[in-house]
């Protein structure tokens, strides 16, 4: 009984995340398969394999995946990435398990700083009535904000990409804040990462204009200075 009963969890679990991808699609957000954290046979098996070393943390095949769930399965992910639901649904039947990565540059740019700054900054926009778009939380430990994509900044030093084969530059004037634009991605609710972290939408994606990034970034620079200088 117990047996059925987490084989349907892990249905649900499955069902959710191929049925968000699909949301995401109908956006206009162009989606891509990710890695996830392996179920725990898989990373039994792994560990034995290795001769009783340390398990894996991500289902790629990576040894110390530097992002362990968060990135895409596959190097041309900026080229296959699609809003075509036929193909999302091929996709997700291949991989059930697999996290959703979000494109950024196209639709959209991200601004991504530590949670506390994202609480922070989230009330300073309400207080003072500044308009915000779809807000994500990462892990319980980065917060997601989606505004206007600027598309390819003239300045290269406006932009900083995603962290699995390099760190997004230090920022000595903005500590802890991504601006994830062309060229990157973020990982998506209802993602799963390792130790069972969990992704969700803090302020769900809607019909409304994104933000203009300009108005937010004040906001969010002065809450990242002010929780690293706490």
């Amino acid at each position: 009984m117990l047996a059925v009963s987490g084989n349907r969890r892990l249905k649900a679990a499955r069902d959710r995340m191929a049925s968000a991808a699909r949301e995401y699609a109908a956006l206009g957000w162009p989606c891509f398969p990710g890695a996830h954290p392996p179920k725990a046979a898989d990373r039994k098996g792994a560990a034995d394999r290795r001769g009783g070393g340390v398990a894996r943390a991500c289902s790629c095949d990576r040894i110390g995946c530097p992002d362990p769930g968060a990135h895409p399965v596959s190097a041309a992910w900026a080229h296959q990435a699609s809003v075509d639901a036929a193909v999302i649904d091929r996709w997700w039947s291949e991989r059930p398990q697999a996290n959703i990565i979000l494109p950024t540059g196209r639709v959209f740019d991200v601004f991504d700083v530590p949670a506390a700054a994202g609480a922070r900054a989230l009330d300073r926009i309400s207080r003072a009535d500044l308009p915000v778009g779809p807000v994500a939380s990462v892990g319980g430990d980065r917060s997601l904000f989606f505004v206007a994509t600027r598309g390819a900044p003239v300045d290269e030093d406006e932009w900083w990409s995603c962290h699995l084969d390099c760190s997004p530059e230090d920022v000595a004037e903005t500590p802890g804040m991504r601006w994830h634009c062309r060229d990157s991605y973020v990982v998506a609710p209802p993602s799963v990462l390792p130790a069972g972290r969990e992704t969700g939408w803090v302020r769900p994606p809607s019909s409304e204009p994104l933000p203009d990034p300009l108005r937010l970034l004040e906001v969010l620079s002065d809450s990242c200075d002010a929780v690293a200088s706490a």
